[in-house]
């Protein structure tokens, strides 16, 4: 069972609210709103799209391969403890991110910032289910449900209102300083422990983030090295042994950081895979299209994350009406439905080009929003309910791991297929005179402009016109596959879902949503 604090844990509720509800709605803008600030911090630093995607990519990476041993730490020793270390170092690693000129040290602080995102979302997680009990804890956790689909959709926006004003430093900037008001708020927290909780799993944490930056890193390297380069199979294999190294390290521990019996539970893995599909269908493409409007559609900073809002916008409010649809509906039907919507919608978004109007795009952008939105508002509860009480603790954090990692694996593999695709597509790139690899890594950061002013000022209008349809063609070889991976995982989630529980799977879920438990909380 949990430990409670004793004292003064019901003294400031509201604070803690407060504190996690904030903390944690800002991880989420650090991913998607960095997103927008590429395009001006690539072409500033004249650094590389390689470079430039860790910008995004060691983030999600450290932040998804720490979360297992942040949360055992946290138990050990001392959740507040725990989150007040993890803001001091995102608040020193943004603001470092904001304050150097060097692109490849930006990357390492945003990997360190990742670490810091990890223990601060383990922690607050576990710091609010101590703080509420029952009803009100319910009410708290849907509170830090909206912060995180708050900071999602609002992140690109109000990244580019800062860009556009200020420049890419101001992004990260301003997250550092939110994060400082919340580190204000801690000494008000009361601190708790697991009395019960082990030793660190070093050996499997390890292996674990081991495997996922070789394989995040082959993903990364593949379309600038060539998928044929020693290297690249060679990390593939490496992220293949450290992964069954992890399996077999977690299978004879008493205590593991990951039960992985729950991937034979059919409900679970159903719910697990889905926020693994949504990332392919939504998170990508907040990191990606930013740098397409920029790029190929010449909106400014402002304007392309205001046009974001269009894909992100329904996660703020559908959350909620999901919820009510699913006590109806079992979760099976929602869930396959918002499936198909993302599918649906990324076939539409095949009108984009470098003519299309924001009304144009706004029907498939508001569609993909809305299948987004009626599944998260379905999945934490659905992922918890899915199994017994007793591991709902383990579920969790099983569930967020897949999430991140999902995430991570996705946002590396969209670039990587861009790329290499876009280069294929300039293989005649006709008035380019430098190297093919370096132009296609430009045009997919959005520096089309830039490369343009390269070629002679006759040839620029049509080679312009070229990159723009290489490019543009590139992404909807990306979507088509993206609808097909979201459409047929639809109906595949749907029959596990009703084949492992029928309809008993609506209630399990609503009960999971009722009493959520963290990855902080060992059962």
């Amino acid at each position: 069972m949990p430990t409670r604090p004793t004292g003064a844990v019901r003294s400031r509720p509201v604070l803690t609210l407060i504190a996690v509800c904030v903390s944690c709605g800002l991880l989420p803008a650090s991913l998607t709103g960095t997103s927008v600030a590429l395009p001006d911090l690539g072409g500033d630093l004249h650094a590389s799209l390689v470079t430039v995607q860790w910008v995004v990519n060691a983030y999600n990476l450290t932040f998804a391969s720490v979360m297992l041993v942040a949360g055992s730490l946290a138990d050990l020793l001392g959740r507040r403890r725990m989150f007040t270390l993890g803001l001091t170092v995102f608040v020193l690693c943004t603001a470092g991110a904001a304050l150097v000129s060097e692109v490849v040290l930006i990357d390492v602080l945003r990997g360190a910032a990742g670490v810091g995102a990890a223990m601060v979302l383990t922690a607050a997680t576990a710091l609010l289910a101590q703080t509420y009990d029952g009803a009100g804890r319910a009410r708290a956790f849907g509170f830090l449900g909206s912060s995180f689909g708050l900071g999602l959709a609002l992140g690109p926006s109000l990244s580019g209102l800062l860009v556009g004003a200020f420049g890419w430093r101001s992004v990260f900037l301003a997250h550092a300083a939110v994060a400082v008001a919340v580190l204000l708020l801690c000494p008000l927290l009361t601190e708790s422990r697991d009395p019960a909780a082990g030793g660190v799993d070093y050996a499997g944490a390890a292996t674990f983030s081991g495997a996922l930056f070789a394989l995040t890193l082959a993903l990364v390297e593949g379309p600038q090295l060539g998928w044929g380069h020693p290297l690249v199979p060679a990390l593939a294999v490496l992220a293949a042994l450290l992964l069954t190294g992890f399996v077999r390290i977690e299978k004879r521990r008493a205590r593991p950081m990951l039960e992985l019996s729950l991937l034979r539970e059919p409900k679970f893995v159903a719910v697990g895979l889905m926020p693994v599909l949504l990332a392919f269908g939504f998170v990508c493409l907040l990191v990606f299209l930013p740098s397409y409007f920029i790029g190929v559609g010449g909106m400014t900073s402002q304007r392309a994350g205001l046009t974001m809002l269009l894909l992100s916008g329904p996660v703020l409010a559908l959350p909620v009406l999901s919820g009510a649809l699913a006590r109806k509906a079992g979760t099976a039907v929602p869930l396959g439905v918002s499936l198909l919507l993302v599918a649906g919608g990324a076939a539409w978004l095949t009108v984009l080009d470098q003519d299309a109007t924001t009304l144009m795009i706004a029907g498939p952008l508001l569609v993909i929003g809305t299948g987004v939105g009626i599944s998260f508002g379905l999945l934490d509860g659905a992922a918890v309910g899915a199994v017994d009480a007793s591991r709902a603790g383990m579920a969790a954090g099983l569930f967020n791991t897949m999430r991140l990692t999902g995430e991570a694996v996705a946002i590396a593999g969209m670039g990587s297929v861009l790329v290499s695709i876009t280069r294929h597509n300039l293989k005649d790139p006709g008035a380019w005179r430098g190297d093919t690899g370096d132009l296609a890594n430009r045009v997919v950061q959005g520096e089309i402009g830039a490369v343009a002013g390269q070629v002679p000022a006759a040839d620029r209008a049509g080679f312009t016109e070229f990159v723009s349809g290489a490019y543009t063609s590139a992404l909807h070889t990306v979507l088509w596959l993206l609808a097909a991976v979201c459409a047929v995982g639809a109906p595949v989630i749907m029959r596990m879902l009703r084949t492992a529980a029928g309809p008993e799977v609506s209630a399990t879920a609503d009960r999971g949503a009722k009493e959520p438990i963290t990855m902080g909380e060992r059962s």
